[in-house]
């Protein structure tokens, strides 16, 4: 059933409505589980577009399966996804820096305080990112060490490559996954791919982890995927690796790559004078789950992260 979780006119002219899918079980007693799925707080992040479809079509495919409540929030920005802007339009706020909100403040903390509450009584929550259009991501839950005892055995279930601990700047005190978190509803952010893209593969792993979630929550009694056991870290176990001059960065490997100690990683050459400015290599052995994917950089442009210490099986 779709439904409006609110509907607001903003000074710009523009009228904004933030809609909801949710998907219920056959023969409902009201004391079911449920789960929240929320995509789209940024405009240019369309990864969790395909989710949202994807959980949908199969939830509609075997509704004999579900034995819960499925709420699907796809767009939160949904001026943003239509100018493919990671912000509000015009007003040029993030939108995921201004949750909780509130009954009582300007429009947007308004919107804010509405989502919130529409979403608090879910006994899960998953808000589904994707990076910008400069890097890519392999599929990663990422956690606020405030948190990491309660949410860590979900994020285990999400068939994603890894877990990133301490991910401090994606789980900033003012986003929608660290109120709810604060609120009592278990809610995880997962990043996967590209800005501005749609990655099938990513999606669809994904999607077979949200349902293998689901099915431990026993909300789903369908068949479910194997997931991949995921590699665990925290930031002092992240290489962050930069740009030191500007020019095209030429990768030497592929995402998800496993590097060796000084393994190199590319190059950043100079069109003009066909010269290597800078050649990149690992300063430790690991998994390379950031890269570089907008070849032009200026100095201090990220290139990769990789997380070191950890072997290929």
């Amino acid at each position: 059933m779709i439904s409006k979780v609110c509907s607001v006119e903003l000074p710009v002219g523009e009228h904004m409505v933030i809609y909801k899918n949710r998907v219920t079980c056959e023969n409902s007693t009201g004391r079911e589980g449920r789960i929240a799925i929320v995509s789209g707080i940024h405009g240019d992040e369309l990864e969790g577009q395909y989710v949202c479809y994807e959980v949908i079509r199969r939830l509609k495919e075997h509704p004999e399966y579900l034995k819960g409540i499925v709420d699907i929030y796809p767009q939160l920005n949904p001026l943003g996804i239509d100018m493919a802007r990671r912000n509000i339009p015009k007003l040029d706020m993030d939108m995921n820096r201004i949750f909780p909100g509130s009954p009582e403040g300007a429009v947007m903390e308004r919107v804010a305080a509405s989502v919130i509450d529409d979403i608090v009584g879910s006994d899960v929550c998953l808000d589904v990112h994707a990076s910008d259009m400069y890097v890519r991501e392999i599929p990663q839950v990422r956690v606020s060490s405030e948190f990491v005892q309660k949410l860590l055995p979900f994020a285990k279930l999400l068939n994603t490559d890894m877990i990133w601990l301490n991910a401090s700047a994606t789980v900033h005190e003012s986003t929608l996954a660290h109120s709810l978190n604060m609120l009592g509803v278990p809610t995880l952010v997962v990043e996967m791919g590209l800005g501005m893209r749609v990655n099938r593969e990513y999606g669809n792993q994904v999607v077979d982890g949200i349902f293998n979630l689901m099915h431990e929550m026993g909300l789903w009694t369908g068949q479910v995927e194997e997931v991949r056991e995921p590699a665990v870290s925290t930031d002092g176990e992240v290489e962050f690796i930069r740009a030191e001059h500007a020019g095209i960065f030429l990768p030497d490997i592929a995402h998800q790559h496993y590097v060796q100690k000084n393994e190199k990683i590319g190059e950043i050459i100079d069109a003009l004078t066909g010269t290597v400015k800078q050649e990149i290599r690992a300063g430790r052995g690991g998994m390379v789950f950031t890269l570089r994917e907008y070849p032009f950089v200026y100095e201090g442009a990220l290139l990769a992260r990789i997380l070191m210490e950890v072997e290929q099986n």
